[in-house]
């Protein structure tokens, strides 16, 4: 009699997709850039013409997951590139990013992104798992872009509160200030540039009714280009 498989023996592990690598090739066109443009607010925009603005390589070598092959909450269903981890909901916790050179418009990019590292840890709201990504950005020239980006992935949400927390501006004065309210409209038109499909940006029944969140969550990668943006306005 053949021994009954463990459950465990029965559930991926998701460090067994630490080393895995995806590779995409696109061309740095204009389009995108004018829509950056635009969503800035831009009709004549800070940067040198014909080169790519600051984070702008986030508009290039997107996943164009096929609709068939998405989740309900918009993103690509798990167990492919992406480790088949259990907890629903998923967030960009953070990253870094190395620049060795200019890209050019009309250059052709190549990513090699990889799993680096997933982990296990444990929150105030409960168990989190912590898929790490390295990117390697390269054109003609060699490599352009080093990035390392961090995912999270959380269990299902508590009970909403509608008390918003209202936090005291900061005492500190700084070089530079620009207050910045993001809106559905804003947020829809970066989810767009982005190919981003998550839900968590653009439909609040979702985000509130289903992922917890008490309003529209603002894509992190927006946060940074605003960063970004306020620089090359001073």
């Amino acid at each position: 009699m053949e021994p009954a498989l463990s459950s465990q023996a029965e559930t991926p592990n998701p460090k067994d997709w630490v080393g895995r690598r995806e590779e995409s090739v696109d061309l740095v066109t204009a389009g995108p850039i004018a829509g950056l443009a635009a969503l800035l607010g831009y009709e004549t925009p800070p940067w040198p013409a014909g080169s790519l603005p600051p984070l702008a390589h986030w508009f290039y070598c997107l996943n164009r997951t096929p609709q068939d092959a998405l989740d309900g909450d918009g993103h690509e269903k798990r167990g492919a590139f992406l480790p088949l981890v259990s907890l629903p909901r998923r967030m960009w916790a953070g990253g870094s990013l190395t620049f060795h050179h200019q890209v050019r418009l009309g250059a052709v990019f190549r990513r090699l992104s990889t799993i680096a590292d997933v982990s296990e840890k444990l929150g105030r709201t409960g168990p989190l798992i912590f898929v790490t990504l390295d990117h390697r950005l390269e054109d003609s020239k060699g490599l352009a872009i080093l990035e390392r980006q961090e995912l999270v992935y959380r269990g299902h949400a508590g009970k909403i509160s509608n008390t918003v927390t209202l936090h005291a501006p900061p005492s500190k004065s700084f070089d530079w200030e620009r207050i910045v309210t993001p809106d559905p409209v804003l947020l829809f038109r970066y989810s767009a540039l982005t190919f981003n499909a998550h839900r968590i940006h653009y439909d609040r029944e979702f985000c509130q009714g289903h992922e917890g969140y008490p309003g529209l969550v603002v894509h992190g990668p927006l946060t940074a280009t605003l960063l970004a943006d306020l620089y090359l306005r001073n």
